[in-house]
């Protein structure tokens, strides 16, 4: 037996296992596991390249497993974290969700909690070696609540609990209605002169159901958090309608029915109920982006199978799968077309209503929708890898998020059942004195019901989830929050504010040749060649009619241009020094106009036909459409606009001036790796930065500045690296994204403004005797409500901002 076993078999040795990330070769393995291995208390540390794990033989009584993540950093290398995500049930309060979180917080092994009231979900961060999912759901459950993982499948479709709880409340309800009907009347009559009181046992006949059947869930949920050591809005609930029944019962056994308040707690219990049940339907309105997406997806696809055409589940197909696409289907995955042709409806993704012609080769989306033409496609990105499920995932996780603003109100909610069961306590002692029993009990009732930490919790949460899934996808609460303050914005040039792709912009003819000859020479020489410029001069020929043939011979010559044989003709097609090459006389009016066409960032080919030169194209990369409105739109909001490029300066500059951006706003010359230090230059100026790209070498800026936005016409790396993607490839989304969060923070304010001042103003109130408990309680149903229904208010915000 070896001394390793035998030290196991003389203390309670433990083994965990880590992943580790970081690792290129043997020496980082080893280097890990010696530095593990000099840990006290660790009895046998191995680390396994290929898996990228760690496992180690530890005492538990000398060592804290989370020393063995420190020693990992501290070696330069990082543990590979998991995330969790709980759905949750039976949260009435922000209490609840802090609750929650904290206990999720102080869990061995966890590195960040964040429960969200609003969405009813919980994302945990955690070392899988330290804990399990298992151990985090127990947490939970332990704490008093519901709760399951989430089912990533099924993001989107209404969680079945949810639905239940929403229908049990409704019914539990109606019931209340029912039952309270006569106490109401009898209420109301005493403000009339037929003023009238229904027997005592009827009162309290009708009053007792509603107080322990109607309102068992605040008795449920008030023994759960006083379980917890965490009193929560239940326990305000439950104590003051319980007081004011309990004092009425009592009353009623000893014979004095003068002053009873069944009424008061019945309606109280009612009232609340139907705020509860308003704010459950308005949360389940908030999440509408994702059931909306969801509904885009196909339910089948039609797919290659040994030589047959079937049609099968969409959770069937497999990456390769060959699937047809008929006019008017659902594209069903995302793909390669192999075959056919059409035009695509891409609305879904970008916004965009007018179709794009998608050929051969070209890749389309899942769920966009075929219009006229059918074509096959072979899958590349199925299930959970599609474009609209990474969205639908994304926008999952910004709903799930909380902005920074939230820290203040989850700090008060924490500790604000607690202070109001406090000044319930001096209310009631001040009033006993004051006017004795009743008056003490009506006042302290009325500030237990008034309260509303619910508010608190739904301010922030709610404005979030209605403002993700507007087509501009942000990733989180802190990235919106960030996104507000934006000041300046730097704009990558190609792909960007340029539409990415050369065009032909200019064509004029030098001899007798008209220009659609000279497009005719050009395109057919340009037929066979594979360079961007001249696949530009074959799509524009094609563009305007102009039939051509291929050429008989074809060369590239690098540095010049080609040469190519069109109908038993030469024909060059390049730079200056082609035609020089090939002693084409080129006049002086000619490299003019050829000057005059390149000082403004085009590229200008010339075309000669048999020995002569008979014209000039020009290409360039051009500007979109809403480039310089979009522009002038960020200067109008008070945003300074900066445009970077690896071009030269002259081309950089006729674009800057193009879409009305000066010289002193021009970053010319810049290769990636330096766009990080231009932008951190801004920021030590203290301006809060946004960088725009679409490409990969656009990536490291996105991650650099303040907030990363990507164009999602662009490639996956940017999306990953940046805070907020636009699903149009145009700059009217910057404007849109930047206007969003700013009437979201506005959202925000108002909704914690409410909050906090109907706090601050209703509990003095209702302490002072101003109103009665069953006012106060109306008023308690009220604020939560009002607060998810302030946050629906942008459902407005749409496309008329740009």
């Amino acid at each position: 037996m070896s001394e390793m076993a035998e030290a196991a078999m003389q203390t309670q040795a433990q083994t965990l296992k880590l992943n580790i990330s970081g690792m290129t070769c043997a020496a980082c393995s080893a280097r890990i596991e010696k530095n593990l291995n000099k840990v006290p208390g660790v009895l046998g540390a191995n680390v396994n390249l290929a898996s990228e794990q760690a496992s180690i033989l530890f005492d538990p009584a000398q060592v804290a497993p989370e020393l063995f993540i420190e020693t990992v950093r501290k070696t330069g290398y990082d543990v590979a974290s998991q995330k969790l995500e709980l759905d949750i049930g039976g949260m009435t309060c922000a209490a609840c969700s802090a609750r929650i979180e904290k206990n999720l917080g102080k869990a061995h092994g966890v590195v960040s909690a964040n429960v969200n009231l609003a969405s009813e979900k919980a994302v945990v961060e955690f070392f899988p070696g330290l804990t399990t999912a298992r151990d985090l759901i127990d947490v939970v459950a332990r704490t008093g609540y519901t709760v399951s993982e989430t089912n990533l499948a099924q993001i989107g479709e209404e969680r079945e609990d949810l639905v239940n709880a929403y229908s049990r409340m409704k019914f539990m309800f109606i019931l209340g209605v029912i039952l309270n009907i006569p106490l109401f009347i009898q209420m109301v009559s005493q403000f009339t002169p037929w003023a009238f009181m229904l027997p005592v046992w009827i009162q309290w006949t009708l009053a007792t159901p509603v107080q322990f059947v109607v309102g068992w869930r605040f008795y449920k949920g008030a023994y759960h958090a006083l379980r917890g050591k965490a009193p929560n809005m239940d326990v305000l609930v439950a104590l003051g309608t319980t007081v004011a029944y309990v004092y009425s019962v009592v009353l009623t056994l000893l014979g004095r029915t003068g002053t009873l308040y069944y009424d008061t707690s019945a309606l109280i219990v009612t009232l609340i109920l139907l705020g509860k049940m308003l704010e459950q339907k308005a949360k389940r309105q908030t999440s509408d982006a994702i059931k909306s997406l969801m509904k885009l997806q196909a339910k089948t696809a039609r797919v290659m199978r040994d030589g047959l055409e079937v049609e099968v589940p969409l959770e069937s197909v497999l990456v390769g799968d060959e699937v047809i696409v008929r006019p008017g289907d659902k594209v069903p995955v995302d793909g390669v077309i192999v075959t056919g042709r059409s035009s695509v409806d891409e609305s879904m993704l970008t916004g965009e209503s007018v179709p794009i012609l998608k050929e051969v080769g070209d890749p389309v989306i899942g769920a966009t929708i075929n219009k006229e033409g059918s074509f096959r496609l072979r899958a590349t990105k199925v299930g959970k890898d599609t474009a609209l499920a990474q969205i639908v995932r994304m926008v999952d996780e910004a709903q799930g998020s909380k902005a920074p603003i939230q820290r203040l109100a989850d700090q008060i909610s924490g500790i604000f059942v607690p202070i109001v069961l406090a000044i319930a306590l001096v209310t009631f002692i001040i009033w006993y004195f004051i006017g004795g029993v009743t008056p003490a009990l009506i006042h302290a009732v009325a500030v237990l019901v008034i309260a509303c930490p619910c508010s608190l919790g739904l301010a922030t949460p709610t404005a979030i989830m209605v403002s993700t899934g507007k087509g501009i996808l942000i990733k989180g609460g802190e990235s919106l929050e960030q996104a507000h303050k934006i000041t300046t914005v730097v704009l990558d040039k190609t792909g960007t504010i340029t539409k990415g792709r050369p065009e032909v912009t200019d064509v004029e003819r030098f001899s007798d040749l008209s220009e659609e000859q000279v497009m005719y020479y050009a395109a057919s020489a340009e037929n066979g060649s594979e360079h961007p410029l001249g696949q530009s001069i074959v799509s524009y020929a094609q563009s305007i009619g102009v039939s051509f043939p291929g050429a008989s011979h074809f060369e590239a010559l690098p540095g010049y241009g080609i040469e190519a044989t069109v109908d038993g003709q030469s024909v060059f097609v390049g730079n200056l020094a082609m035609m020089e090459r090939h002693s084409i006389e080129v006049s002086t009016q000619s490299t003019v106009r050829m000057h005059a066409l390149e000082s403004h960032g085009k590229t200008a080919m010339l075309v000669a036909v048999h020995g002569r030169l008979a014209g000039v194209v020009a290409v360039a990369d051009t500007v979109k459409d809403t480039s310089a409105r979009a522009i002038a739109k960020l200067h109008d909001m008070g945003v300074d606009v900066f445009m970077v490029t690896g071009d030269n300066e002259r081309t950089a500059l006729a674009i800057a001036h193009e879409v009305g951006l000066d010289d002193a706003h021009v970053m010319a010359g810049v290769l990636p790796g330096d766009k990080v230090v231009k932008l951190d230059s801004l920021k030590k100026e203290g301006k809060v930065v946004a960088m725009v790209g679409d490409g990969i070498n656009d990536a490291p800026a996105l991650a650099a500045a303040d907030v990363g936005l990507a164009m999602g016409t662009g490639a996956d790396v940017a999306m990953e690296a940046a805070d907020v993607t636009l699903m149009r490839g145009d700059l009217g989304s910057i404007v849109e994204a930047i206007a969003l969060s700013r009437a979201t923070m506005r959202k925000i304010r108002q909704n914690l403004f409410w909050a906090f001042g109907y706090n601050t103003l209703g509990i003095p109130i209702a302490a002072i005797g101003a109103i009665t408990p069953v006012i106060a309680g109306g008023a308690m149903a009220l604020s939560s409500v009002s607060v998810v229904s302030n946050s629906l208010l942008l459902k407005r915000f749409g496309k008329h901002h740009f």
